[in-house]
């Protein structure tokens, strides 16, 4: 995996015939020369410290310890330090760091001992009873998220594009009726939008706006009363997406120097932007994909648009880098239940910053809309009354209603999201599908590894994560969640 020193018989030379403890020692805050020294050694020897490979700023050494107490000292580019996120107490030479080895059968009495290299994830759902969780070890993966991170860095969006396939951009001028009907049609959730007059592509088209625009023309109905049936339908006819766009900058209060309302500005990249700015940006903006559009002249006239890039094509490239050598990676194996990962649901006596949302069947597509928007989510599991797992409801699930022009006929309180999912089940494979199943799930045991493999999968978004054998639900990994994590964001 990766290179280590072993000091062996370093120190405690009279330990030969006692039984001794490999115990490995990290700084992992650089430096050009770094030594180890402490009781163990009797203080007269430095042993050298060796940069990790890959990872030049984490130096580390293997030493073989007798049971019990000791002190040590790293001595930095001529500097003695401690290492302040260690045990360390005071004495005659100072500060010093400290370990207490036991073996299996010694109990430790006075002392609390603490892993030498591991971060205390004191926010992670895990659960504590399972002691044989490994934890995380600060060195695997800080050496893991710099070999993605160089990865990502000298790759382009350019390798992201596909051998054959097809973009689909709208016109801004297009009714949004119309433009409804096409993203149903072709399966897809999203497109850039083309401005003829400007000559550039000025925004995407989405879900969400679908769901605000469904939203928002169900209140002017209930205002109305029944005698607005029918404004559905002739709003989608006659308003733009330019002008759709122009109301959503106004009511978002999005003003230019002159105070005119202008649309949010549009989210891209270049072929040859690297795939961990491709990746940030997408995270930033919270967006599902940023257009990748190239222009060969000067001042970027005529520009064309290749592909739509998504976290799901950056993470294929990082499975398919890291196939064959996923040892170079060693969070890999760690189960999803032990780091920092997803949203989960709460254990008794734990309390949540982000609880995770859940639909019943029988609640209205209305309060499904809202709670989407209100959560900033892409998507919420449905469960039954035990909180097993039935199905899921997507912002991309919206365009099933263009299907018969089922918008124009229904309200959103009226219907169940029951009766949606059912709407989109006849879909030519809906977005979001994936070998004829629309809810992937994983369990908590799952590696990280694993998980990955999963959600770079095409149309493959999140993972929900059930309870062996009842599918009841107790969290949801996304694809932002997953590069969060990766980029120690």
């Amino acid at each position: 995996m990766f290179g280590s020193t072993l000091a062996n018989n370093r120190g405690n030379s009279a330990a030969s015939a006692q039984l001794v403890t490999p115990t490995r020692f990290v700084w992992p805050y650089g430096g050009r020369r770094v030594f180890l020294s402490g009781s163990f050694t009797r203080w007269t020897e430095h042993v050298p410290m060796s940069p990790l490979e890959g990872c030049p700023s984490v130096f580390q050494v293997i030493c073989n310890l007798t049971p019990g107490y000791h002190q040590y000292k790293f001595y930095v580019d001529g500097e003695w330090r401690h290492d302040e996120h260690q045990p360390f107490v005071n004495g005659n030479g100072g500060v010093m760091n400290t370990i207490l080895i036991t073996l299996p059968d010694m109990v430790p009495t006075g002392f609390s001992p603490s892993s030498m290299d591991v971060d205390d994830f004191s926010h992670r759902m895990a659960d504590p009873s399972q002691d044989s969780i490994p934890r995380m070890s600060a060195v695997d993966l800080e050496m893991s998220r710099h070999r993605i991170s160089v990865l990502l860095s000298t790759r382009t969006a350019y390798e992201l594009l596909p051998e054959s396939g097809k973009v689909i951009a709208l016109d801004v001028n297009l009714p949004v009726k119309q433009a409804f009907h096409i993203l149903y049609e072709q399966g897809i959730p999203l497109a850039p939008l083309w401005d003829f007059g400007k000559g550039q592509f000025v925004g995407v088209l989405g879900p969400l706006d679908f769901i605000l625009i469904l939203r928002e023309v169900a209140t002017l109905k209930l205002q109305l009363g029944t005698h607005g049936s029918n404004l559905t339908e002739e709003e989608l006819e006659t308003h733009t997406i330019a002008a759709w766009k122009e109301g959503k900058a106004h009511i978002s209060r999005q003003y230019d120097g002159t105070g005119r309302p202008y649309p949010r500005p549009l989210v891209q990249v270049g072929p040859y932007d690297n795939l961990k700015d491709v990746a940030m940006k997408i995270l930033q903006n919270k967006v599902a994909a940023v257009p990748v559009i190239y222009s060969s002249l000067q001042d970027e006239s005529y520009p064309q648009l290749l592909h739509l890039a998504s976290l799901s094509g950056i993470l294929k490239c990082i499975c398919r880098y890291f196939r064959h050598s996923s040892s170079s990676l060693p969070i890999l194996q760690q189960p999803i239940c032990s780091i920092p990962l997803g949203t989960w649901v709460p254990r008794i006596g734990e309390s949540s910053s982000k609880p995770l949302a859940t639909l019943r069947p029988h609640a209205s597509l209305g309060s499904a809309l809202s709670l989407l928007v209100q959560a900033e989510v892409s998507a919420i599991p449905v469960v039954d009354d035990n909180d097993s797992l039935i199905d899921i409801y997507s912002r991309s699930d919206i365009t099933a209603l263009a299907k018969d022009k089922a918008y124009a006929q229904i309200h959103l309180d009226d219907m169940t999201v029951h009766q949606a999912l059912q709407l989109g089940q006849d879909a030519s494979p809906p977005y979001g599908m994936f070998n004829g199943q629309r809810c992937q799930m994983c369990l908590r045991s799952d590696s990280l590894g694993k998980v990955i493999e999963r959600l770079a999968n095409p149309g493959v978004r999140r993972l929900v994560i059930v309870e062996a054998g009842s599918k009841r639900v107790e969290g949801i990994i996304s694809l932002s969640d997953v590069f969060k994590f990766l980029l120690g964001l």
